[in-house]
């Protein structure tokens, strides 16, 4: 279901690109597409590199974290996907994330208060997570996303305020300075909900990946009330890419503006599939956590 809301939400996105594009006419809609694609193509192959600079992050070696990278070598057997390079975050807010274009390209960041936090099988649930996002190839989605709704907006600007398609053919002043505000918002709160639904996606896959999606839930209940206590020095332009959002969590209509979705739903998910699977909610699965 979310795989197919999300071929449904790109397909509204490209549908609202072509009806903003009619007030341009074909050439323009054309060069608005194209500096959209140079764009965020340039962001899909170097964002990994950007955001791990952004944050000052630091490459962990096995020597350095040695149960970290067993597990995650662990995780990625189960997902049939090359391991990842792991990357720390010297923050007190815990939280993770994963970026690279694709799964030969993976790398995993975790903050230094994840690791304080979470225990172990905990700490394996959020990395199956991560891990799942490079699975389900949520970065190249996202750029997808990002290319669409980034024309839609050029293309909506150049109509409202610089008055392209203006003539007997074109929108009224009044319908370009509506096109220019609404289609962005329009495409924005497309694109979030695209965010979200990958969101969901990965808590379910992840949990298919460990085999443990009560850990999963526990650690998302842990991140939030952290997220909530403690200081966020993670930038808004970030962070959509982290298991939680560090900042105020929203719920209703407001979570229509956010880039992940509710937790109490992520979590109820999370334990509804413990229980379709017939596990008791909160017990471990022995045979795959074994001396944890």
């Amino acid at each position: 279901m979310n795989q197919l809301k999300t071929v449904l939400l790109l397909g509204i996105l490209s549908a609202i690109l072509v009806g903003v594009g009619g007030a341009l006419g074909p050439n323009a809609l054309g060069i608005s597409i194209v500096l959209a694609v140079v764009m965020n193509v340039g962001a899909y192959f170097f964002s990994d590199r950007i955001v791990l600079a952004m944050h000052r992050a630091q490459e962990l070696t096995p020597a350095e974290a040695p149960e970290l990278h067993g597990t995650v070598a662990e995780l990625a057997a189960r997902a049939g996907i090359p391991t990842p390079r792991l990357y720390l975050i010297n923050e007190a807010q815990p939280n993770a994330f994963a970026t690279g274009r694709n799964p030969e390209h993976a790398v995993v960041a975790v903050t230094s208060g994840i690791l304080e936090v979470l225990d172990r099988r905990e700490l394996r649930g959020v990395l199956a997570h991560e891990l799942a996002h490079v699975e389900n190839r949520d970065i190249l989605v996202s750029s997808i996303a990002a290319t669409v709704a980034a024309a839609i907006t050029s293309v909506a600007h150049a109509v409202g305020f610089f008055g392209l398609g203006s003539d007997d053919d074109g929108p009224s002043p009044a319908q370009s300075l509506l096109l220019a505000i609404v289609a962005p918002l329009a495409a924005t709160l497309i694109q979030l909900g695209i965010s979200r639904s990958r969101e969901y996606g990965a808590d379910a896959t992840g949990a298919e990946i460990s085999g443990d999606p009560e850990a999963l839930a526990r650690a998302l209940e842990k991140l939030d009330q952290a997220a909530h206590a403690i200081p966020a020095p993670v930038q808004p332009a970030t962070a959509s890419l982290f298991i939680v959002n560090p900042f105020s969590a929203t719920e209703g209509v407001l979570n229509l503006f956010s880039t992940h979705p509710s937790m109490r739903e992520r979590i109820r998910r999370l334990r509804a599939n413990q229980v379709s699977r017939g596990w008791q909610v909160g017990a471990r699965d022995p045979t795959r956590h074994a001396g944890w």
